[in-house]
């Protein structure tokens, strides 16, 4: 079978490989549809580990069924979340299924930019859903990342009627914008400092776009009537947005962690005016097996709406395309990735 190959974010190789082989209670899925995420072109992350097969936002059909499968046939389509928790350990029993060990560290084989997937044991029983009908592959493509959206909202104590302040209009800010509305936010107030991006944030549904070099939280301020916001949610990795989220928040606000910066980062932050405001800061991770059900429910209801979102669909020799696209992220919104053309 043919995969695109990962060494870095500009040597991505159409390599040949064999089809995995599948054990007792295993699947084989043809992957149709496969999203480029955002973490996918996060070099500092992704490099260390090279060479290696990315993409863990897939959908696609079961090709082979292993011995003791008995929820799904030959023909099946379906979405296969890549990280699943075990649900016995004492963080998965508290609901803290983003810390479990085990979701840390399943995975699929060998990653959804390959024309098959060999999906093991737990994730099958877990993590792998029946695509409902009506529902497309590229669409259901979505299932993942908008379930690390949910997880996020839940995470954050997100109720209706609350104002929130998305930082980063990339493609996880507006997938946090788009459920924000279908959840009945408030004032809804998007920044980042590419105009193609502020503009996509208003078209997906936020009330206002302000570019993240201006005075912040000053502008927002104004634009506020005078009052800040019950929630921001950071969506780029940068430090700068964590302290305009700090400092965007009315008194007794969150700011929900959700882009993550490289590691050993630190920041200095204004501990006074979090202890006095009483701040509260919340982090996110993943979208355990709980949060792609709603997600799934969320796109066949049409409450989130994706199809706007998705800008390019290319095949998988033309991946590198597709990397630089969402590297540089003005040009592109979501752009899917499908083996099989």
């Amino acid at each position: 079978m043919k995969a695109a190959v990962y060494y870095n974010n500009n040597d991505i190789r159409i390599e040949e490989m064999p089809v995995p082989e599948i054990g007792p209670g295993e699947i084989l899925v043809r992957i149709e549809s496969s999203g480029i995420c955002g973490s996918d072109v996060m070099e500092w992350y992704r490099v260390k580990k090279a060479p290696l097969v990315l993409g863990h936002e897939i959908a696609g059909t079961v090709e082979r069924v292993g011995a003791d499968v008995d929820r799904f046939t030959l023909g099946d389509r379906v979405s296969v979340a890549h990280h699943v928790p075990c649900e016995q350990c004492r963080y998965c029993l508290k609901g803290q299924y983003s810390l479990c060990d085990t979701l840390r560290t399943t995975n699929f084989d060998p990653g959804g930019f390959a024309e098959f997937v060999r999906v093991p044991e737990i994730n099958v029983e877990k993590g792998t859903f029946p695509i409902p009908d009506g529902l497309s592959f590229d669409a259901a493509a979505f299932i993942e990342p908008l379930a690390c959206v949910v997880r996020g909202m839940g995470v954050a104590r997100f109720t209706e009627g609350d104002s929130v302040l998305v930082l980063g209009s990339g493609i996880s800010g507006l997938l946090f914008i788009k459920l924000l509305r279908a959840r009945g936010a408030g004032r809804i107030v998007a920044t980042d400092i590419d105009p193609a991006r502020l503009e996509a944030a208003i078209r997906m549904g936020a009330d206002e776009a302000v570019d993240a070099s201006e005075a912040l939280p000053a502008r927002l301020k104004e634009l506020g009537g005078g009052r800040l916001f019950d929630l921001a949610v950071t969506c780029a990795g940068v430090e700068p947005v964590v302290l305009q989220a700090l400092r965007s928040l009315d008194r007794g606000g969150t700011v929900l962690l959700f882009a993550p910066l490289s590691p050993g980062v630190e920041i200095t932050i204004p501990f006074f005016d979090i202890w006095r405001d009483q701040i509260t800061i919340v982090s996110t991770y993943a979208g355990p097996p709980v949060d792609s059900r709603e997600a799934i429910d969320l796109l066949v209801s049409g409450k989130v709406e994706i199809e706007d979102m998705i800008t390019h669909r290319l095949p998988l020799d033309r991946i590198s395309e597709g990397f630089r696209l969402v590297a540089e992220g003005s040009e592109s919104i979501k752009v899917i990735i499908r083996p099989r053309e």
